[in-house]
């Protein structure tokens, strides 16, 4: 696959960095959470507009609570672990405010406190 360059995020003095929970690589503030009130395979998850250190998988259709979604499993960069999804398409019409935004698995994170 080549050498993964990893970004690293820098916050204020008691801000909160979200990582991956094996190996700990970036991939967004606390700050950057747009909404808490999801839910992913193992329970809760947050959206995000961006993370970094991720590459998405093969696009698939998925039936989801809310319907019918093209979703991208996201992978941290460094250890592969799949961390949550990028939504791609969403069918139903209220629920369009998703697309080209991503899930992270609150499972599948640790935070760092800066």
């Amino acid at each position: 696959m080549g050498i993964v360059y990893k970004n690293y995020l820098h916050v204020e003095s008691g801000g909160k960095i979200l990582v991956c929970n094996s190996c700990k690589t970036h991939f967004a503030t606390y700050d950057h959470i747009l909404d808490r009130r999801f839910y992913g395979q193992y329970g809760k998850a947050y959206l995000f507009s961006n993370v970094i250190n991720v590459y998405a998988g093969e696009a698939e259709d998925r039936k989801m609570r809310t319907g019918l979604h093209t979703v991208q499993d996201i992978h941290c960069a460094e250890c592969s672990t799949v961390v949550g999804w990028k939504y791609l398409v969403a069918y139903e019409t209220d629920q369009r405010y998703k697309e080209g935004r991503f899930i992270l698995e609150r499972t599948l994170l640790d935070y760092i406190q800066m």
